[in-house]
């Protein structure tokens, strides 16, 4: 093995979630949709691991895309004519959790890169935040959601939010960039580098908790603002999954290259015990706890923290579909058998016509993922008697085209 891996390979990773119903009768004029009135909504506000990003693809396959490929070119296409995104990049995906039914309707207002506040990526992409930011036509979350509560029934609102805040996109490329550039006998870890750590110190969560517990209170705002008591309707705040393994649960050596060649995992196993037992629950802790901060008497929360576990990527139980020798993500079992995270991509396998990934779908919930939070959060909603719960698997095969899910 040589002393360093190949430079070509350095990450350049991640940008790192009405109807119309007229109430008519024979003495009253026409009453708009509106709070309390017409049908009921579920809206999601946050980054990209509730706008659905990667949402396109059910597990990875380096042989052929099209495998994987669930929902095809306009996987992202959010606009009124189906041509486009409302926001490039936001990548509000056709299988994300605001799609649940059961006598709802949805609407996706998430932006994958999103913080609390709003602001523009190094790309030029505008990243709305749950703020009210209101220039040149742009607007945050906060300020979106206002106005379509105004004139829709708005009962639940599901949010995602503070990773980006802890720079979660600059963490998975140093520890992808340390893995690439250093040997098995010299391990250069990520956990202990200053641009890591300094996302983690005492005062750093304290801030971004602070950060998410005023983003929860501008959702608030925004609802009152539209007209809705507190108790009109309830906010639903999620975690984040673990996108990795522990290492003793890696099907692939982290010697050699395969962990990043083969498995687009390229983390050092030291780093990957970092991320589960350490990064996640103190991220995980920012958000849950922030919301306890926000004094909103209306919160339920939904916990992740766990729910992909045994389908996470390069984890030792599920595989690329030609390691399980499937060939399309519509075969039975298929669920099952292979991954429900993306693949960290690179500069040197990403993207063009051929493979068209993005390279910000990266340690990104894919469509079997995304299907299986949809499980959990109509459970949640409870018919409208919103409930707080773990979501885990809880079987195999699909119902309803979804992953069987259990909130608990």
């Amino acid at each position: 093995m040589t002393s360093s891996r190949p430079r070509a390979l350095v990450l350049s990773v991640l940008a790192l979630l009405a109807s119309g119903l007229a109430v008519t009768t024979t003495t009253a004029p026409a009453v708009a949709d509106g709070p309390g009135t017409g049908t009921p909504y579920v809206v999601t506000l946050g980054d990209s691991y509730i706008s659905g990003e990667a949402g396109r693809w059910a597990g990875s396959s380096n042989a052929s895309y099209s495998r994987a490929d669930a929902l095809g070119g306009s996987a992202y296409f959010d606009n009124a004519t189906n041509t486009g995104e409302q926001i490039n990049r936001c990548h509000r995906s056709k299988s994300s959790q605001s799609q649940i039914g059961a006598g709802t309707l949805g609407v996706n207002l998430a932006c994958s890169g999103s913080r609390t506040s709003t602001f523009t990526d190094s790309n030029g992409y505008f990243k709305p935040g749950l703020d009210f930011y209101n220039s040149g036509g742009q607007q945050g979350q906060a300020l979106m959601l206002q106005n379509f509560a105004t004139s829709h029934n708005v009962k639940l609102v599901s949010v995602s939010i503070g990773g980006n805040d802890f720079n979660f996109a600059s963490i998975v490329q140093t520890c992808v960039t340390n893995w690439l550039t250093s040997p098995s006998w010299a391990k250069n870890y990520c956990n202990d580098d200053s641009s890591v750590t300094g996302n983690f110190t005492a005062s750093a969560v304290a801030a971004r908790r602070a950060a998410i517990a005023t983003a929860l209170q501008n959702v608030r705002t925004a609802m009152r603002n539209a007209g809705y008591a507190d108790n009109a309707w309830t906010l639903l705040v999620q975690n984040y999954p673990s996108p990795l393994p522990s290492s003793s649960s890696f099907r692939y050596s982290e010697s050699g290259y395969s962990r990043m060649s083969t498995g687009g995992c390229g983390f050092w196993n030291r780093d990957a015990d970092w991320a589960n037992n350490s990064a996640l629950p103190t991220i995980n802790g920012a958000v849950f706890g922030g919301a306890a901060d926000s004094g909103l008497t209306n919160v339920r929360t939904l916990d992740l923290s766990s729910a992909f576990n045994g389908r996470r990527l390069c984890e030792n139980t599920v595989g690329l579909y030609e390691e399980k020798g499937l060939s399309s993500w519509t075969q039975a079992g298929a669920v099952d058998q292979t991954e429900w995270i993306n693949q960290i991509r690179t500069v040197s396998t990403c993207c063009d016509s051929s493979n068209p990934y993005y390279i910000q779908e990266s340690l990104h919930p894919n469509y079997w993922a995304q299907m299986a939070t949809r499980s959990c959060v109509r459970q949640a909603w409870n018919g409208g008697a919103v409930r707080s719960g773990k979501c885990t698997i809880a079987g195999t095969g699909l119902v309803g085209g979804e992953p069987r899910m259990s909130l608990g």
